[in-house]
Parts: structure tokens; C-alpha cells; sequence
């Protein structure tokens, strides 16, 4: 074998610096999208079990259209169709802000959302009856009991498949280097493309994520622990796999 290793690179020049800036472009760009993510899916996935069908089939058509499009098409549609028709003050202040950054966190936080969307309508749909008509029975309204009853406990029971979908949002916002969000993976490549090292700017790259999705695991199954309410499980659609 002719190739000479030289992890070495990893930590001279800017490869350190280009390693560190991507792995906080990462979280960042993570931490946003998931914020939205959660919010898209929990408003939808309550929407999708109530009775008021128009209410139900609009979030229904959001979770259909958005997750049967693949995500790099997402990218690109936030990224180059919808600035141009922004107005022009508003092109003006993303192109200063970063419009790969915001192009990005859209994409990946509304394409997650909808599938968040199903993991939360399945917690909700594990819920007893009982428990909506009792809440109801004290005086609550409909939307005071999902809001102070449902939805509580519907979190509760989905951390485990809400944790794999947060780790898949993690992992997929690397389909941002697509339009040149500069995160971990792109700033790997960077490296690869400035050190001609590929195997160790891929593997630091690997290692990196690796690292932080078993934490995130880790850190998830103890919460999971600690909420976990006896006796009721979740259960996850077929559509989710």
C-alpha cells in the first residue's frame, strides 16, 4: 500500500480551526431547525387527530407534500426559487445575513417537521380515550386539553422515536454543504480538498458525528428514564420507518 498516513493535518494550519468552526455551524444550524421542526410537528401532529377534517387534512397535506420530496430538493428550493421572490430589501438583508445559513435551517426544519408531525400524532393516538374525556369533564375546552393534557403527555411517551428523528436531522443537515453551508461536512472536505488527505479529513469528519449522536443518545435514553409513565408505550406508525 503506497499511501502515507498523516493525521497530523487534522491539527496544523487551518484544519483545526476549519473542523471547529463546522462542527458549531453544525449545532447551530441543527439547534434552529430542530426548534422549528418540533414546533411544525407538534401543532400539525395534534391537528391530524382532531375532529374538524378541514383542520385534520391540512395538516395531513403538510406532512404528505413535504415528506415524499427529498430533502436536497428542499435545499434547493429555499436556496436558489425562494429569494428571487422576496422583496428586494428582503434579498438584500439574507444576502448579507447568509442566505445559505437561513436557505438551510428552512429546509431541513420544515422537511423534519413533517415527520415529527407522524411520531407525535402516534403519542397522541397511544393515549386512552379516558384521558381526553376526563380532562373534558372538568371544564377544560378541547384546546385547552391538548394543550394541558394531551400534548404533555404525548411527549412523554415519544422521546425514543422523536431522538432517532432528531439524530436523522442531525445527520442530514450535511446535505447543506449542497448549498455551501459551511458545517462539518463541508469544512472536511475542505480539508481533504487543501491536505489531499482524504481518509483523515473523512474520518475526523465521521469520528465527530459519531460522538455526537451517541451522546445525544445517551443523554436522551436518561431523560427517557426519568419521564418514562408506567405502563403506556407509544406506538410508532409504519409510515415513520
Amino acid at each position: 500500500m503506497s499511501y502515507t498516513f498523516d493525521w497530523s493535518v487534522l491539527w496544523t494550519g487551518q484544519s483545526g480551526h476549519w473542523l471547529l468552526q463546522g462542527l458549531l455551524t453544525t449545532l447551530n444550524i441543527s439547534a434552529l431547525a430542530w426548534t422549528l421542526a418540533a414546533a411544525l410537528g407538534i401543532v400539525s401532529g395534534a391537528l391530524r387527530t382532531v375532529a374538524f377534517k378541514p383542520l385534520a387534512a391540512l395538516a395531513a397535506f403538510y406532512v404528505e407534500f413535504f415528506r415524499n420530496v427529498p430533502l436536497l430538493v428542499w435545499m434547493f428550493f429555499w436556496y436558489f426559487a425562494v429569494p428571487p421572490m422576496l422583496p428586494r430589501p428582503v434579498q438584500d438583508w439574507l444576502y448579507v445575513h447568509g442566505v445559505e445559513f437561513l436557505a438551510g435551517m428552512f429546509a431541513l426544519g420544515i422537511y423534519h417537521g413533517a415527520r415529527f408531525s407522524e411520531t407525535i400524532r402516534s403519542g397522541i393516538q397511544s393515549i386512552p380515550k379516558t384521558q381526553f374525556e376526563a380532562a373534558l369533564s372538568t371544564g377544560l375546552t378541547t384546546a385547552q386539553t391538548y394543550r394541558l393534557v394531551i400534548v404533555p403527555i404525548a411527549l412523554r411517551l415519544i422521546i425514543p422515536p422523536a431522538t432517532n428523528e432528531s439524530l436523522n436531522l442531525l445527520k442530514n443537515s450535511s446535505v447543506a454543504l449542497t448549498i455551501s453551508v459551511a458545517e462539518l461536512t463541508f469544512q472536511t472536505r475542505q480539508i481533504e480538498a487543501y491536505t489531499a488527505k482524504a481518509f483523515e479529513a473523512l474520518t475526523a469528519g465521521t469520528l465527530i458525528y459519531l460522538v455526537l449522536c451517541l451522546t445525544i443518545a445517551a443523554i436522551m435514553a436518561r431523560v427517557e428514564r426519568r419521564v418514562a409513565i408506567p405502563g403506556m408505550i407509544a406506538r410508532v406508525s409504519p409510515a415513520e420507518h
